[in-house]
């Protein structure tokens, strides 16, 4: 399989929920909440590749990774992991098989969601 769980992604995606950085909005928040391209590009610019892997849940090995074709299944805005993207990447990552990286997502959605209680 092409595309794989980016394991230093996950990582972060959680240590992250674990401090509070995390947006509590429903999915369909994701289509306004979701980095534009510029941000994207902007952010590369700064902080680089490596850090912008981080923010995506999905690696293609087969892409170069100084691309953003390498990365799938976004699940925050570069500061903070939105509820709405783990939510939105969960469903594509089913839809399209992704097994393994829908359920790190649904694993991501629960702590979310026992953060609140």
């Amino acid at each position: 399989m092409a595309i794989q769980l980016n394991q230093p992604a996950l990582r972060h995606a959680r240590a992250l929920i674990r401090q509070g950085k995390v947006v509590r909005d429903e999915r369909d928040d994701w289509s306004e909440a979701a980095p534009t391209a510029d941000e994207e590009n902007d952010f590369i610019e700064r902080e680089g590749w490596t850090e912008f892997s981080h923010w995506h849940l999905g690696v293609d090995r087969r892409e170069n990774p100084e691309t953003k074709q390498a990365y799938s299944f976004p699940v925050g805005d570069f500061r903070r992991v939105h509820r709405a993207g783990v939510i939105s990447a969960e469903s594509r990552a089913g839809q399209y098989d992704h097994y393994e990286i829908r359920d790190a997502l649904k694993a991501l959605l629960r702590l979310i969601d026992d953060e609140d209680k």
